[in-house]
């Protein structure tokens, strides 16, 4: 009997052989963790019935080519591997949406994550009176003393921001340890966010607390191998959740950004036509064009590093970008003057025009930024 006619004959999944469990896990650059956490699962989750679905953004050390050797040993690995995409947010919705069992689990690959507590997770969702279990350093019981004071505090302030701003009512709402049953997770998954690094924080603030609870104590562990994802854009991605939150995603932190490194970039075009009036004496005309082309060039390059550092163009790829960025900023320019100019001429107020024009500036050249330069690969 195939597994079809066994579910419909009202078997329940286990007798069908399925797994009770899906553990996702996130990868990049982490070949010298992933076998050690998959035995660790092993032992820690034996007699239960769960498959591990490990999502790779193509990490450059050959993470995904040592979990495709591991899949071909053992049928409960899974490999997804993820090319143009990045993010640990996006990694685990589409490794969640790709699950087969009725809980999911996310867990890191860096061994930091105390994957004996899995069983109890499991058993408190079967008991039915809860859809997510939360990992929590900050109840007791719980610790995250491999901790460094710096990250510490970082922790302890964005939690204490997601609590007010966002009325999260979990003790740890950063963690990056829970299970959920997958038909409530994809329930939310539409309404969640696929960039930064708060998994747990989105799905609980998109939830408006209708997810029942349960917050267990573990101790965060100290990595092994390899090296932190967490770098100081990490608060960029923290604060985007939270707008995006806040404003129902109204305003996204990309369009903010952007426009911030515009109004920079009218600093720098001010300065480069100074210098080329008083320093190297262009005539205004050519100035003005030195002006403007220093501007594009400084917005091309901190939007690069910045706005759209998810889709950072490198080699080759900046310098397309950059003559893209041209054009669609000499159209934005056309744009932006036409605007003014209506509205000018049906209410001769020049700071509202001025404003009307710039306004339609920013929001062209960030649509046609999107599209042309630095399009999703």
């Amino acid at each position: 009997m195939n597994d079809a006619s066994q579910i419909m004959t009202g078997n329940p999944p286990q007798a069908a052989g399925l797994p009770q469990l899906s553990v996702v896990i996130p990868t990049f650059n982490e070949r010298d963790n992933v076998i050690t956490l998959f035995r660790r699962l092993e032992q820690t989750l034996a007699g239960i019935p769960f498959e591990a679905v490990f999502v790779d953004d193509n990490s450059p050390d050959g993470t995904w080519q040592v979990l495709r050797a591991l899949s071909r040993e053992d049928g409960r690995v899974r490999c997804i591997r993820r090319i143009g995409r990045r993010g640990l947010s996006g990694a685990c919705i589409e490794g969640i949406l790709a699950s087969s069992a009725p809980c999911a689990a996310v867990i890191d690959a860096d061994l930091q994550h105390d994957e004996t507590q899995l069983p109890k997770m499991l058993a408190l969702l079967q008991s039915g009176e809860f859809d997510l279990v939360v990992g929590s350093r900050y109840i007791e019981g719980g610790s995250a003393e491999s901790f460094n004071s710096q990250r510490a505090g970082a922790s302890a302030l964005a939690t204490e921001v997601a609590k007010r701003a966002l009325r999260v009512q979990i003790a740890d709402p950063m963690s990056g340890f829970f299970m959920i049953r997958r038909e409530r997770f994809e329930e939310l998954a539409p309404q969640l966010s696929t960039q930064g690094f708060k998994i747990l924080l989105d799905v609980v603030a998109t939830a408006h607390g209708t997810l029942r609870t349960k917050e267990i104590p573990y101790s965060f562990g100290s990595r092994l191998h390899g090296e932190s994802k967490l770098d100081s854009m990490v608060a960029l991605d923290f604060l985007g959740l939270v707008l995006a939150k806040l404003t129902h995603d109204v305003v996204s932190l990309r369009f903010l950004l952007f426009a911030m490194v515009g109004s920079l970039g009218v600093l720098v075009h001010f300065i480069a036509l100074y210098a080329g009036l008083k320093i190297i004496r262009f005539p205004f005309a050519e100035a003005q064009a030195f002006g403007a082309l220093c501007a594009m060039t400084s917005n091309f390059i901190l939007n690069n590093f910045l706005t759209y550092r998810d889709q950072r163009l490198k080699g080759f790829a900046i310098l397309r970008g950059l003559l893209l960025f041209y054009v669609v900023c000499s159209v934005g320019l056309l744009a932006n003057v036409g605007v003014a100019f209506s509205v000018y001429n049906q209410q001769p107020i020049w700071w509202l025009a001025g404003a009307a024009g710039a306004l339609m500036g920013v929001v062209w050249n960030y649509a046609m930024s999107g599209l042309f330069v630095w399009r999703k690969r």
